[in-house]
């Protein structure tokens, strides 16, 4: 067995039983405190809709382990069967190899790739989520969303593997930089006209109505320093009865988007304590720390295909033939993209714990524009009790996964720092 296929099966195996011990150990710790709610989370929901929240985390934790391990039977299956190599061979017979076909190529190669996850896709949607009241979405909805995405994918996605085959094909030696450059243009473009040309196309968001809670919320933009025209109510109600509230775009792009279920739940001093949080995310800068974060790993990885490419090894291995030429292209960056996974995996507590920094700075700047904790942490437990959140999980298991505090964490950072 070649040596590469060694490391992939034992890289794999590895990350498997990671996420098997790790999701194990988190229903340990759920079931631990399943009979009866902790003292410490008294009044942050009662004693029935604790055990529904506790039946939620260890029904999501079942299909968890259940489409992991799938995951990895599905990416055994096809780096080791031949499939690739016979798609990409029989593609480049139909299509061609001119820069048009290979990008072609990539991108048909790419949504047949993502096919396989798809059942467990609904599952969750229809049978989970739907069991615990939280699924409002219809099936062609959920279909209509899925061919939504796709011709957004080829529309975006499609020049972009163009323009990246040019750069290969007139710049061998440093494609990868030229790529680098516009791969990050082609994200700030992205994050710019998401707000305003992407989203409006799956949810409809209508302007924050004239009134007390209006006016609540332009104050506090007002007296934080983050002048906003408008704050958008956004129909997620239509799919899931979950809420949340994001901020996209920058400069004057920006928009803070809130869910009508966020909005039908809380109290407007609550709801102002969320958008002091969410501008504690501008505020504080996280969107190009973690912009630039992002630059750096797109350098890495293009950096990393920029060697594999040259390495004959890296496509003999799986099925591939070793003179490709100008087209091998094609393969490695499937084959990065299939494989970076088992590496990148155990970056996740890292960028997760950096996402949890954030969590506590944007809190904190909530706290002072607040003048108080209460308000935002009466949010987080609403918004706790009506998410079902886990309010016991494995510390392991949050801290590997969790990109957001847990609700004590959060609670016991905000009532500190006021103490202090």
């Amino acid at each position: 067995m070649h040596w590469v296929i060694q490391l992939f099966i034992f890289l794999l195996t590895l990350k498997l039983a990671a996420e098997l011990i790790l999701g194990a150990l988190n229903r340990r710790s759920v079931m631990a405190h399943a009979g009866q709610m902790p003292d410490t989370f008294k009044g942050v929901m009662d004693e029935e809709t604790y055990r529904k929240s506790t039946a939620y985390t260890l029904a999501k934790n079942s299909l968890g382990a259940v489409v992991n391990t799938y995951d990895s039977i599905i990416l055994l299956l096809i780096l080791l069967s031949g499939v690739l190599p016979w798609a990409f061979s029989g593609l480049q017979s139909f299509c061609g190899d001119s820069l048009w076909a290979q990008a072609l190529t990539l991108f048909v190669i790419g949504v047949a790739l993502s096919v396989p996850a798809m059942p467990f896709e609904w599952w969750s949607q229809f049978r989970l989520e739907e069991r615990f009241g939280f699924n409002k979405s219809t099936v062609a909805l959920w279909v209509t969303d899925k061919l939504k995405g796709l011709v957004i994918g080829f529309a975006l996605g499609y020049p972009l593997l163009c323009l990246l085959l040019w750069f290969f094909q007139k710049a061998s030696g440093t494609w990868w930089i030229w790529a680098f450059g516009a791969i990050f243009v082609f994200q700030i473009l992205v994050l710019l006209l998401y707000p305003r040309l992407i989203l409006p196309l799956f949810n409809k968001l209508t302007p924050l109505p004239e009134g007390d809670l209006r006016d609540r919320l332009l104050a506090l933009g007002e007296r934080t320093g983050f002048k906003a025209s408008t704050i958008h109510v956004m129909d997620g109600s239509k799919r899931s009865s979950h809420s949340n509230a994001f901020f996209t775009g920058f400069g004057r792009f920006r928009r803070i988007v809130l869910f009508d279920t966020l909005v039908e739940q809380l109290e407007p001093e609550e709801l102002e304590a969320v958008l002091a949080h969410e501008i504690g995310h501008y505020k504080r800068g996280h969107v190009p720390k973690m912009l630039a974060l992002s630059a750096i790993s797109l350098f890495i990885g293009l950096g990393v295909i920029a060697w594999l490419i040259g390495e004959s090894w890296f496509f003999t291995a799986f099925g591939f033939s070793a003179d490709l030429g100008i087209a091998r292209f094609v393969p490695a960056l499937l084959l990065f993209s299939l494989l970076s996974g088992l590496v990148t995996f155990w970056l996740t507590p890292f960028f997760n714990a950096l996402s949890r920094k954030h969590e506590y700075e944007a809190d904190a700047f909530a706290r002072e524009a607040m003048g108080s904790p209460d308000p935002l942490v009466r949010s987080l437990r609403k918004m706790y009790e009506k998410n079902l959140g886990n309010l016991t999980p494995h510390p392991l298991f949050s801290a590997f996964y969790y990109s957001h505090p847990t609700l004590l964490e959060r609670e016991q950072s905000l009532r500190e720092r006021k103490e202090a």
